[in-house]
């Protein structure tokens, strides 16, 4: 039976899923109901409480299937005293849809999911449709598409590209389509001394010059001048605690957190032989014993632009007259883990309200975001 699914209001319902990460708040239910009365073959593939949806559209045996990638978890809105509309209320006001996940990432999820249901209605023998959605990904993200695309393998399920829809658009709507993503890693470090008192700092091993040390070595380092398609790579000082109450006390360790931001030039193997480098001269240098802990969320990553990039710029253009630039800027996002199995790039909305208090999108470039997914589809099997 055909369907016609409005984007803005299938993206305000979605808006209405409390869908705090990692909780799914309804929002995976709603989506899967959609798509299976659209005639999707609909199947779970949650995991460790995680609730993620594979759906397909079955086309001709053989033929190319193109995916979709998206999530409907989100952070945390903070207090919704502040906020100029109830960030789940999913009101649309003053042509802009408001709520926490209007730009990361609901609406992109409601307008590939309504351009590949119109396309479907349209052309139901031109090809295959993949959808992937999750609501894990502003989390651990370990048992999101992590666990879609390993049910993928298990059930032998294939996509020969996929489009994420994260919202890349910087200023306005459709000039900036992503072909990577920086990598991202936290550095922990421990100086461990002898806790004394300060009036007789000569009884005690102050951990706080040593590190203090460690934090200026580590802030002043350039560790790359970018590369062909990256900006350079960045190290952001996060955290330096004691955790000590006490002003007459020496205290007996001090804690650095470090967040890295690398591009290709890197792996995080390598910074990580680099700041042990630089954690071996202050401890030597000090007599301070050091210690450290990674938490790596990705690897950097590029698809140099090909043909699914081009064919994406080329439907942005089509749709907003506008050609968009290539980037890899920004955090991680699920591209990293889809890299790994077929060509992917990411395109969406504007995201200058992503995770801020009156996060809102507007309703006619949602509108627009479902017209250009529309086309790629329509490219995409021409």
């Amino acid at each position: 039976m055909n369907r016609t699914i409005d984007p803005v209001i299938l993206a305000s319902e979605l808006v209405q899923c409390v869908s705090i990460t990692p909780e799914d708040g309804g929002a995976i239910c709603l989506l899967e109901s959609v798509l299976r009365d659209a005639g999707f073959r609909c199947e779970r593939a949650d995991r460790n409480g995680i609730a993620n949806l594979f759906a397909r559209w079955d086309g001709p045996e053989n033929g190319r299937t193109i995916g979709f990638n998206g999530h409907t978890d989100v952070v945390p809105p903070g207090d919704p005293s502040s906020w100029k509309h109830d960030p789940f209320g999913g009101k649309i006001r003053e042509g802009l849809l408001w709520g926490r996940g209007a730009t990361d990432m609901k609406s992109a999820v409601a307008a590939f999911v309504s351009a590949a249901i119109e396309f479907v209605q349209a052309s139901p023998e031109a090809g295959s449709i993949a959808i992937a959605i999750t609501s894990d990904e502003e989390g651990p993200a370990r048992d999101g598409t992590l666990a879609i695309l390993d049910f993928m393998e298990r059930r032998g399920e294939k996509m020969d590209a996929c489009i994420v829809g994260e919202p890349t658009s910087r200023e306005k709507f459709g000039d900036t389509v992503k072909i990577g993503r920086r990598g991202a890693m936290t550095a922990e470090f421990v100086a461990k001394g002898v806790q004394g008192h300060s009036a007789y700092p000569e009884k005690a091993r102050n951990p706080l010059p040593a590190m203090a040390c460690l934090a200026a070595r580590l802030s002043s380092m350039a560790l790359d001048e970018g590369s062909d398609f990256f900006d350079p790579s960045t190290l952001a000082l996060t955290s330096i605690d004691t955790n000590n109450a006490a002003k007459n006390v020496i205290p007996e360790s001090c804690r650095c957190t470090a967040n890295i931001r690398f591009n290709d030039r890197h792996s995080s193997t390598s910074l990580q032989e680099l700041l042990d480098a630089e954690m071996r001269h202050v401890a030597k240098g000090s007599g301070i014993a050091f210690s450290k802990s990674v938490e790596v969320s990705g690897e950097s990553f590029i698809v140099p632009p090909g043909p699914l990039a081009r064919m994406v710029a080329n439907a942005v253009d089509a749709e907003t007259g506008i050609m968009p630039e290539f980037s890899t800027s920004g955090g991680t996002s699920d591209a990293r883990f889809i890299k790994n199995v077929c060509p992917v790039v990411e395109f969406g909305m504007v995201g200058k309200t992503m995770h801020q208090v009156d996060e809102c999108a507007s309703v006619e470039e949602i509108y627009l975001l479902q017209a250009t997914y529309a086309r790629i589809l329509s490219e995409f099997f021409n």
